[in-house]
């Protein structure tokens, strides 16, 4: 892990932090082979490597999974969710048999605490994607 996001990690307080702390884990340890940490303004980011693929319209590694904490809530950016309207709503159909609310916009998932999550669709949802696959999504949608 980067210094960058180490000290991002770190900087979130409290029982946000440790909730920011809980997803990050559950991410890492369900990331498929290569994906790379990195980070975008400090803040935790998984993404297809230029060395992977480097024919991105804006020259950046494209953006797997990201994290971030706002004032307000904090966010985990799914964005294999984004890019697949099966998975989106493979997600959603398992949400909505939690019985948790879903707050979430075209990939953003926001929550405050770990009492709004389901980590094991956390897990399950990043871990169901390997890169090969999303370059595959990436690039039907340039063409759509």
């Amino acid at each position: 892990m980067n210094d960058t996001v180490e000290q991002y990690l770190t900087a979130v307080e409290g029982e946000r932090g440790e909730a920011f702390r809980a997803v990050f884990d559950v991410v890492r340890a369900a990331m498929p082979a290569g994906y790379e940490l990195s980070d975008y303004r400090g803040a935790p980011n998984w993404v297809v490597p230029l060395s992977t693929y480097p024919i991105t319209y804006n020259k950046q590694p494209l953006a797997y999974t990201a994290m971030m904490a706002h004032k307000s809530y904090l966010s985990l950016y799914l964005n294999c969710l984004y890019v697949d309207s099966d998975e989106e709503k493979a997600f959603r159909d398992a949400w909505a048999k939690t019985g948790l609310k879903l707050d979430l916009g075209k990939s953003c998932l926001r929550f405050r605490s770990l009492d709004d999550l389901d980590l094991g669709i956390i897990r399950d949802t990043v871990a169901s994607v390997p890169v090969e696959r999303f370059i595959e999504f990436y690039e039907a949608s340039r063409h759509a």
